[in-house]
């Protein structure tokens, strides 16, 4: 059963009168007293108005928003007739505006109408009680205008009941309605869903749903503090109805003295921490005071907190300081308390993004860990070490700053010394793992996989190969990579001309590269080459490539920024330079060698 916010008119009965609770006491009976719902509200004043009423209405949400309590008032509205009174027109037509009660309203709030009928689908969930709704509703109501059925938690029917409901709810009589209402409507087949008309109704915010509280405390003569009142409508995540019983759990537990309930006795009751020390808790951790920190969580249990708790409460802060950073009206929300806004709103204008995000996920993180842990106050305090030592961790902008570098990458300049002259533009500098060097041609990996030769390219009779650059470029058209690789990393050059080739192996290159080169020379250029081995060669491809990157590293490691970073993080090294030279230089559609295997330091 939904629950729900404004007085029954009926509920002050005689003083002997069993006690109702407030969720019940205080149900609407109109839809000027739902909160939080207006657009479903306007939706329907319009539809009446217009005469566009549907023939069945799908109410969703989480407990506790007014899913049934909104059905009950559709089922007044429909069947709502007030009879000429006192100089007042009568009104005989379905509408929303109840101002007073008509001749049904009272036996539908009660749910003893004969023409309004109730059915709870997790007690009747099979095709019978479906069989039965079908049969009845062939007969016309017996007082009423139309006839209203009301299926809660629908979700529970049985695929049977679903399927027999299907052509009644598609083409139902003109005197039947339904209302359908479910906390789950992922369960419910689209082929319903297809036949009503769907409202969403939302959860109520934490300030609207303290102000409702206030006025229900107010109708009780209740004095209650205003922090204990939003201490409540967080609590309740939404739900009118849990707030109205925790509010009755509230008034026993505090109200007994005949004071005002305080909101320390509402802490103590739902077992949360005290604001105020929480923020206590978060500021702490965030200048990383490790000591003061695991001293008020120690306070706080020792107070009869849950460390869970006390972990979400410091999530919750650290929410609402990165929405008051972000956008500032967020404090203007009355859920909040002063305390809540000054601090949160300190707290905003000191810490950065970075901070505000890497806390949140450390805390999240760690209230999933508390969930299964045996010893609860032991693992918060080091979800507590963590957050206070990543707290002191520097972001980016503030490490080169400490390093005495300014917002550029560029060191302040001493003063009284000369101007430092313009620093060359250079490629920026990645950190990667070293690639391994290239396989030889004539050790093939044991781990590979057997792969089909490619079958030799026509002839081309005529193709000149300007020097050995060419031909490498040429292996890469060919699509011979195993050969592009060896002629890059195992070759040597003593001499190129055309039909000739002269070179030295180097350490490790495969005897068998001589013979299989000149037998691929002669199928790409129909020519027969001469290759042969010699000595006295020049450093191959590679070795060229990595000298030049090796000049380019010495050059990078000199520049005062990149070594004072080295310095600051010993073990560090550069390991590639990269640069637009390096992606620019490259030619459309060459093919880039590397290493496919994980590196074993990865």
């Amino acid at each position: 059963m939904d629950d729900a916010m404004f007085p029954d008119p009926q509920a002050a009965g005689a003083p002997s009168a069993a006690y109702r609770v407030l969720a019940r006491k205080y149900r609407p009976s109109g839809f000027a007293d739902l909160i939080g719902q207006e657009p479903m509200v306007r939706t329907l004043e319009n539809a009446f108005e217009l005469n566009r009423i549907h023939q069945a209405y799908l109410l969703t949400g989480v407990r506790g928003v007014g899913k049934t309590t909104t059905a009950r008032i559709l089922a007044r509205a429909f069947n709502y007739e007030l009879p000429a009174q006192d100089g007042r027109p009568g009104v005989d037509r379905p509408t929303i505006h109840m101002d007073a009660l008509g001749a049904h309203c009272q036996a539908i709030i009660d749910s003893r109408h004969p023409d309004v009928l109730e059915m709870d689908a997790a007690s009747h969930t099979g095709i019978d009680d479906i069989r039965e709704i079908i049969e009845n509703a062939r007969y016309r109501p017996v007082m009423a205008r139309v006839k209203v059925y009301i299926i809660d938690e629908v979700h529970m029917l049985s695929k049977a009941a679903f399927n027999g409901l299907l052509k009644t709810l598609e083409e139902p009589p003109e005197h039947v309605k339904f209302i359908f209402a479910t906390t789950e409507i992922d369960k419910v087949p689209v082929t319903v869903r297809s036949r009503c008309q769907r409202f969403d109704l939302r959860r109520i915010d934490a300030g609207l749903l303290a102000a409702h509280l206030r006025k229900i405390c107010d109708l009780e003569g209740v004095t209650i503090e205003d922090e204990a009142l939003a201490m409540v409508a967080r609590a309740a995540e939404g739900s009118a109805r849990d707030a109205l019983s925790l509010l009755d759990q509230a008034i026993a537990h505090g109200a007994a003295g005949g004071g005002a309930i305080a909101a320390q006795d509402l802490r103590l009751m739902l077992g949360v921490a005290d604001k105020s020390r929480v923020i206590d808790l978060f500021e702490a951790a965030m200048k990383g005071e490790i000591a003061t920190a695991l001293a008020l969580l120690q306070d706080q249990y020792d107070g009869g907190a849950d460390p869970a708790q006390v972990l979400l409460e410091l999530a919750e802060f650290t929410h609402l300081v990165t929405r008051l950073k972000l956008a500032p009206d967020a404090g203007q929300s009355t859920a909040l308390t002063e305390e809540e806004r000054r601090r949160g709103a300190a707290a905003a204008g000191t810490l950065s993004i970075s901070v505000l995000t890497r806390a949140w996920q450390i805390l999240m993180k760690g209230v999933d860990e508390l969930r299964g842990s045996p010893r609860p106050l032991a693992s918060a305090d080091m979800v507590l070490v963590r957050l206070t030592h990543a707290a002191e961790m520097p972001s980016p902008e503030e490490a080169l700053r400490k390093l005495g570098f300014g917002q550029g990458g560029a060191p302040r300049p001493t003063p009284g010394a000369a101007p430092a002259a313009a620093p060359t533009e250079r490629p920026p500098v990645a950190l990667a793992p070293v690639p391994r060097a290239a396989p030889s041609i004539g050790a093939p990996r044991a781990s590979a996989a057997p792969r089909r030769e490619p079958e030799p390219s026509a002839p081309s009779p005529g193709v000149k190969i300007a020097d050995f650059r060419a031909l490498v470029a040429l292996a890469s058209e060919k699509r011979d990579i195993q050969l592009k690789i060896a002629l890059e990393s195992e070759v040597r050059l003593v001499r190129f001309e055309q039909g000739r080739i002269e070179f030295e192996l180097a350490p490790g290159g495969s005897t068998r590269l001589p013979q299989l080169l000149m037998q691929k020379l002669q199928d790409w250029t129909g020519t027969r080459w001469l290759v042969a081995l010699a000595s006295g060669g020049a450093p191959t491809l590679r070795e060229e490539a990595e000298a030049r990157a090796s000049e380019k590293r010495s050059g990078i490691e000199a520049d005062p920024l990149v070594a004072s970073i080295l310095a600051r993080f010993p073990g560090a090294e550069i390991v590639a330079v990269r640069g637009k030279e390096t992606e620019q230089g490259a030619a459309p559609g060459a093919e880039l060698a590397y290493d496919d295997e994980e590196p074993d330091d990865a």
